[in-house]
């Protein structure tokens, strides 16, 4: 009896589903050690916050990667130095926008309509090679766009979301530059370790001068190092929710089309809401502040199962429209 042998796309789809998994626990993460910066700085205010629950992160995993990569780091081909630029750009403008929203919406709402990007795709795709996505996308454009406005409290006399929603949104964009960025043909020989290693160091640079721009003075950056649990929740999103869930990204969805790899990131918002249903008390009860458990109200139980049914729907009936596809087809036309 033969033992059967998974295909490299079911386990692309397994190490995804995991890398959403470790994703999903940064949500409540990232809330509490906006909620600790407010007690160890209070002074820095909410964008300084934003940038330092970024740059150590970034920056120990980048150290951390070099020492894994003593012998080749150096050893980075032009292709790779610019997928990692890209994606590190596209990444740092979305994680900075997602991270100052968090501090002002629940870490579940966020993980919903962060999910945005995944609508987003299909449709950016269509109109990039000017082809109707079908009439599941659209139909699914409808159910997000219903999600989008429960999940926001949307304000229908103003028109308007809060800060904390309108940020999220707007990550969104980003994270689908990222996404398509990682899923084009022309990068698809790049190693994933030396594309996970530029993206990081970018990162690190970039947060890290943010980081000294805003700071008050020298105090507010050597202060939260003097907390355990400000090292513990760091450590926490260093190791799980940075090298290893965009270790597992970068490695495991050039193996997927970059529609699927948007779809299955929307089992992320699921994990992160479990993950607020209990962890916040945890967290609180270990670092000293107040952030009570998440609770599974009608917003988000009916908003979050729009955006999911709609996802569900594109899995079911997927769009017949590709990146990698339609751009070899350009490419015999061309010839």
């Amino acid at each position: 009896m033969t033992t059967p042998v998974k295909s490299p796309k079911s386990t692309a789809l397994l190490m995804l589903l995991l890398a959403n998994l470790l994703w999903g626990m940064s949500f409540p993460l990232v809330k509490g050690l906006a909620l600790l910066h407010a007690m160890l700085v209070p002074a820095a205010g909410t964008w300084f916050s934003a940038f330092y629950s970024i740059a150590p992160r970034f920056l120990i995993a980048t150290v951390i990667l070099l020492i894994l990569q003593a012998r080749s780091f150096w050893k980075i081909t032009r292709a790779e130095w610019q997928q990692g630029l890209m994606i590190g750009a596209f990444l740092s403008i979305g994680m900075l926008l997602q991270n100052d929203g968090l501090q002002f919406t629940d870490a579940s709402t966020s993980a919903f309509l962060t999910q945005l990007y995944a609508i987003l795709i299909p449709v950016s795709l269509a109109l990039y090679f000017r082809r109707n996505p079908g009439t599941s996308v659209w139909l699914s454009c409808l159910l997000v766009l219903a999600g989008v406005a429960i999940l926001g409290r949307f304000d229908w006399q103003d028109f308007s979301f809060g800060r904390g929603e309108s940020e999220t949104l707007l990550s969104s964009v980003f994270f689908m530059g990222q996404i398509l960025c990682l899923g084009w043909p022309r990068f698809a020989n790049n190693r994933a370790e030396k594309i996970t290693l530029v993206m990081f160091a970018s990162q690190a640079v970039i947060f890290g001068a943010l980081s000294l721009w805003s700071a008050p003075d020298l105090a507010t950056l050597v202060q939260p190092w003097t907390s355990a649990p400000w090292l513990g929740f760091t450590f926490g999103l260093t190791v799980f929710c940075t090298i290893g869930s965009f270790s597992l990204m970068v490695a495991w969805q050039p193996k997927i089309t970059t529609t699927e790899a948007g779809l299955i990131y929307c089992v992320e918002p699921i994990f992160a809401s479990l993950m607020a249903l209990f962890l916040p008390y945890w967290l609180s009860r270990w670092a000293g502040f107040d952030y009570a458990n998440e609770t599974a109200t009608w917003t988000l139980l009916i908003g979050g199962a729009l955006i999911t049914s709609a996802n569900v729907l594109i899995q079911l009936r997927p769009p017949k429209i590709s990146l990698k596809a339609n751009l070899s087809e350009r490419g015999r036309a061309a010839d």
